[in-house]
C-alpha cells in the first residue's frame, strides 16, 4: 500500500460511512505499535504528531521515521501534522513528506484564521498535501498544559471557512475537550449534523477522551470520518509498562521495554479501529 495523501484515505471512509483513526505517535514503539494494528486489521491508518509535542519528539527525528514506516507498510497510511501552529514547522513537515498538515488557527479571530488557512492551502498544493483546519474550539489543550474554554462551532463560520480556504478536512468543535475528560462529555451531534449537512470537506473530531462508544458511532453516522486519538494511547502504553514493571520487580533488559510500549500502543490502536469500522477497509482505499 504506503503513504498517501490523507484526503484519499478520509474520501473512501465518506463513501464507507465509517470513521479513521488519527493516532499520536511520540517514538519508534508507538509508531510499530500503530502499524502492526492496522496491518492485523486491515485498516488504513493515520499516523499523527502535534507541533506541541515537538520538545519531546524532535520533528526532524520522528517525522522521517514516520514517513519511512507508511511507505514501508501494507496498508494505506497518511502521516499527519497535527495542530500545526507555525509556518515554518508546517513548511518542515511538508519537505519531510507527510501527507498531511493541520493549520489549528482556532486560536485567532475568524478573519485571521480563514486567511492563515488558505495561505497553508497553498503551500500544501505542491506536495499534494492535505489541509485540515479548525473552526470553533476544542477545550483543553493537545498537551494538557492549558484549560481552554470550549467554543461551539457556528455552522455559518464552517460554511466560510471551507468557501474560503479550499481546505480538505474540517474539525470542529460539538463539546469534546482534549486531554482527559472528567465525566462523559456532552456532545452536541444534532450540531455536527447541521455542520454536515452545510459543508462538503469531512468532519474532524478531535479531543475524543471520555466519548463513549456509542457516541464515537453516532458522530461517524453524522460525518465525523477522521478522528484523533491521543491520551488514551498514550496511558495504555503508560499502564502496559507500569503493570509490566510491577509483575517483574523490574526489567532485565531495554527490549523488553521496548515491546511493551509496542503492545499497549498496539493495543488502544486496535480497539478503537474496531470501534470506528475502519477494520477491513484498507482494500478500499484507492491510491493514485
Amino acid at each position: 500500500m504506503s503513504l498517501v495523501p490523507m484526503k484519499t484515505i478520509l474520501s473512501q471512509a465518506e463513501e464507507g460511512n465509517y470513521g479513521v483513526g488519527s493516532f499520536s505517535v511520540a517514538n519508534m514503539e508507538m509508531v510499530i505499535g500503530a502499524v502492526q494494528a492496522a496491518e492485523e486489521l486491515k485498516s488504513p491508518l493515520i499516523l499523527q504528531v502535534a507541533e506541541v509535542r515537538l520538545n519531546h519528539s524532535p520533528l526532524h527525528l520522528l517525522g522521517p521515521l514516520m514517513v519511512a514506516a507508511a511507505r514501508a507498510s501494507e496498508v494505506p497510511v497518511a502521516v499527519h501534522l497535527d495542530h500545526g501552529m507555525s509556518t515554518p514547522v508546517i513548511a518542515q513537515a511538508l519537505e519531510i513528506g507527510f501527507s498531511s498538515v493541520m493549520y489549528d488557527g482556532s486560536h485567532h479571530d475568524l478573519e485571521t484564521n480563514i486567511s492563515n488557512t488558505a495561505g497553508v492551502v497553498q503551500m500544501a498544493e505542491k506536495y499534494g498535501a492535505t489541509v485540515e483546519a479548525e473552526i470553533g474550539r476544542v477545550g483543553g489543550s493537545e498537551d494538557g498544559s492549558e484549560d481552554i474554554e470550549m467554543q461551539l462551532t457556528s455552522v455559518k463560520d464552517a460554511e466560510r471557512m471551507e468557501k474560503e480556504t479550499g481546505l480538505d478536512a474540517l474539525a470542529v468543535a460539538i463539546g469534546n475537550a482534549h486531554g482527559m475528560c472528567k465525566g462523559e462529555p456532552d456532545i452536541r451531534v444534532d450540531r455536527l449534523r447541521e455542520i454536515d449537512a452545510r459543508t462538503e470537506a469531512p468532519l474532524v473530531l478531535h479531543g475524543g477522551s471520555g466519548i463513549s462508544e456509542k457516541v464515537f458511532q453516532q458522530c461517524i453516522e453524522a460525518g465525523v470520518r477522521k478522528i484523533n486519538v491521543a491520551t488514551s494511547t498514550f496511558n495504555k502504553v503508560t499502564k502496559q509498562v507500569n503493570e509490566a514493571f510491577v509483575a517483574t520487580g523490574a526489567y532485565q533488559n531495554y527490549f523488553d521495554l521496548h515491546q511493551d510500549e509496542v503492545k499497549g500502543a498496539k493495543a488502544n490502536v486496535l480497539k478503537h479501529m474496531n470501534i470506528f469500522g475502519s477494520a477491513g477497509k484498507a482494500s478500499a482505499v484507492q491510491i493514485k
